[in-house]
């Protein structure tokens, strides 16, 4: 179950993989991490989606990733007379908190914190930007607004508002709700939707409770404003695109990508690049010449992973998008281009002796042209650490802690591996190196160089880098 690649691949279930004949397929395709999306499972689908991820785990030896995604607050219009109503260039329409069905003069708008929020020039996005309303008027009761793209209208659409911070939590009832049963159901890692504040991560975080990751969605303006403070409290980035692109100027969202996936490595974060990335394989069994290089853009930006939503999910090739996916990563990360293109991306240093250890053990194992890395980890932050410096050798990590070899199943570059606790280095190492003899990394007489935190088992204590034969039954001295 070695990948040959290093990107990971995130894919989103639903009807079109809801089998676990079609689950289990997808994972030997290549699915690293599996995504829920919350928006459409109800809690029982979820118990079924993760009963048949273990199983698929455990009949197959390898760590499987689970995202359960949250909704977050979905903003939308109230009902109209006539279903829908068609606006006018330059017509006022006004949105108040009256709940009478609307028309083309007015509609409404059952979010009372919405219209405590605006003012005069905060623009509304209708129904993914295909109306664009601009307020000329506030009050807490009422907006008017003059339409500025005409169009139609109708009951219960969305509306997002590029230029508003809202009061409102990022974590809805029904949030909280998903959230509970996701953490019941061991999820190993929670995706915030439509966040804006690093305190809605804070607040999340609080619920959480260390017992799954936190993986914050970025896809509002407001969040990109304080990007530094996300990531900081985050555990991971997902770069949401779809959204994003409909509250900013498309053009913008390329750079924006490259931002954040430079940020969240810059933080030793992992960051997943996702939305319409093989969108026409919904449909078609083969993708554009451009979803492709899109695609490949994303690797050769760093990014730890790239996700399939609908193409997995509801449409009619999930396994051909999954294994597309992986043809497209393993031939960017061989062409000759790739390293040059992401080694001058690497981040300094940080002043720790983790950061130091980590940036060694890379140079270490490049100039000895060593087979792979092996990283002995409890919580996961030692191969977090060497993961940031995208090495050429690939990264083996072992852990004691099937969670952490799950969380990590996201992770740039990393193979992980479940193995117990040793008596002490001497025997860790012989045991790694075994690990990396069984897992086809490493032959009999090559050597490995080992990172990892002393004493044993000591989370964030990365302090150790160690060179080993493998096959020898006294490792090479330091």
């Amino acid at each position: 179950m070695r990948r040959q690649r290093r990107t990971k691949i995130v894919a989103t279930l639903g009807p079109a993989s809801s089998d676990p004949q079609t689950i289990e397929r997808l994972f030997l395709d290549g699915a690293d991490v599996f995504r829920i999306n919350m928006s459409h499972t109800p809690h029982e689908g979820l118990r079924t989606f993760v009963r048949t991820i273990r199983s698929i785990e455990k009949n197959h030896g390898r760590p499987i990733g689970i995202l359960a995604d949250l909704q977050g607050p979905k903003l939308r219009l109230g009902t109209f007379a006539a279903g829908s109503a068609d606006l006018a260039p330059s017509a006022v329409f006004v949105l108040d908190d009256d709940p009478k069905p609307g028309d083309a003069a007015r509609v409404y708008l059952p979010h009372p914190e919405i219209l405590s929020a605006l003012t005069p020039g905060h623009r509304l996005l209708v129904d993914d930007g295909k109306v664009r309303l601009v307020v000329t008027e506030a009050s807490p009761k009422r907006a008017v607004t003059k339409v500025e793209v005409e169009g139609r209208v109708s009951d219960r659409k969305g509306v997002s508002l590029p230029d508003t911070i809202l009061t409102l939590s990022a974590l809805t009832p029904k949030d909280h709700a998903d959230l509970d049963a996701a953490l019941e159901q061991a999820v190993d890692w929670v995706a915030l939707s439509f966040i804006q504040r690093p305190e809605d991560v804070a607040e999340a975080r609080k619920i959480v409770r260390g017992r799954a990751a936190i993986m914050s969605k970025i896809e509002k303006p407001q969040a990109i404003t304080r990007l530094a403070e996300i990531i900081e409290l985050s555990d991971a980035l997902m770069v949401a695109r779809g959204d994003l692109g409909v509250e900013l100027p498309l053009e913008r969202v390329p750079g924006l990508q490259k931002r954040m996936t430079h940020d969240a490595r810059q933080a030793g974060k992992p960051v997943v690049v996702a939305t319409q990335m093989l969108e026409s394989m919904i449909v078609s069994p083969v993708p554009t010449r451009a979803e492709v290089s899109d695609v490949a853009t994303a690797i050769f930006d760093g990014a730890d992973a790239i996700m399939l939503s609908a193409e997995s999910a509801a449409g009619k090739h999930p396994i051909e998008a999954v294994r597309t996916m992986d043809r497209i990563a393993q031939e960017v990360e061989r062409d000759s281009a790739f390293h040059a293109v992401i080694d001058p991306q690497r981040p300094n240093p940080e002043a720790t002796g983790a950061d130091a250890i980590a940036a060694a053990a890379r140079q270490i194992a490049e100039t000895l042209d060593l087979p792979a890395i092996l990283c002995l980890t409890s919580s996961g932050a030692t191969a977090l650490r060497v993961a940031r410096e995208r090495p050429k050798p690939p990264i083996v990590a072992l852990s004691p802690k099937l969670e952490t070899a799950r969380r990590l199943a996201v992770l740039w570059g990393t193979h992980c591996v479940v193995t117990e606790d040793a008596r002490d280095l001497d025997a860790m190492v012989a045991r790694a190196c075994n690990i990396a003899f069984r897992e086809g990394f490493a032959r009999q007489g090559q050597r490995v160089i080992l990172v990892a935190g002393v004493p044993l088992g000591t989370p964030g204590a990365t302090n150790m880098v160690r060179i080993a034969f493998v096959g020898s039954e006294k490792p090479e001295a330091d």
